[in-house]
């Protein structure tokens, strides 16, 4: 299931990317910069609408629906995902200090120090950390679940459009993202859940 999951996300990346690829750097011989680009859904503001509210339904959908349905605990396990990702991905880019395509247009340009931040891509790892544990949870009930996938690959393709990323940056942050999302579904139990008042476990609508 871990395989066919990467699989489906994966894939949806290569077939856009293999129209735009020539030879590139990075450690895949992937990577170069993108035309600017932030003209319709790929302006900044629409980026950020994708991203916080993603984020949104998932906090408002859990404190809602609690912990004690498959839906609820669904939920908390996304927030699980996207809080792992999230400082995952900070602490990466802290280590790998990449600089971005507008720093110099040099995707080897590693450990570069403060404000060079690009590797992984935090807001794809965030979108698809989101994601994941409803795909994995639904996958086979409802596979209308992997449309899911387009959301990081639109964030990826957008952060491109910006300069912000590389490539690798892209597609390691949805790995990253999917791989916290596989690890927050695997426990019976949602981190963030367990350390709450138990009403957070009930849920808001149980009080209607």
């Amino acid at each position: 299931m871990i395989s066919r999951t990467f699989g489906i996300a994966f894939i949806c990346a290569f077939m856009f990317w293999s129209a735009h690829a020539h030879a590139g750097g990075g450690f895949l011989g992937i990577d170069h910069r993108w035309n600017s680009d932030d003209s319709g859904i790929w302006n900044r503001n629409v980026q950020h609408a994708v991203l916080y509210s993603s984020v949104g339904v998932v906090v408002i959908g859990a404190v809602w629906e609690g912990g004690e349905t498959r839906l609820g605990k669904t939920y908390w396990q996304s927030l699980d995902s996207t809080a792992i990702g999230s400082a995952s991905a900070e602490a990466l880019k802290h280590i790998f200090t990449r600089a971005r395509p507008t720093q110099g247009n040099d995707p080897d340009a590693w450990f570069q120090g403060g404000s060079h931040y690009s590797f992984p891509s935090g807001e794809v790892t965030t979108v698809a950390a989101v994601i994941t544990p409803f795909v994995f949870e639904y996958h086979e009930d409802y596979p209308v679940v992997y449309a899911l996938e387009l959301l990081p690959l639109y964030d990826g393709i957008a952060r491109m459009k910006s300069q912000a990323h590389w490539q690798t940056d892209v597609l390691a942050g949805w790995a990253l993202g999917t791989l916290t999302g596989w690890y927050a579904h695997s426990r019976d139990n949602p981190l963030i859940l367990s350390v709450l008042p138990h009403g957070f476990m009930v849920g808001i609508k149980k009080s209607f």
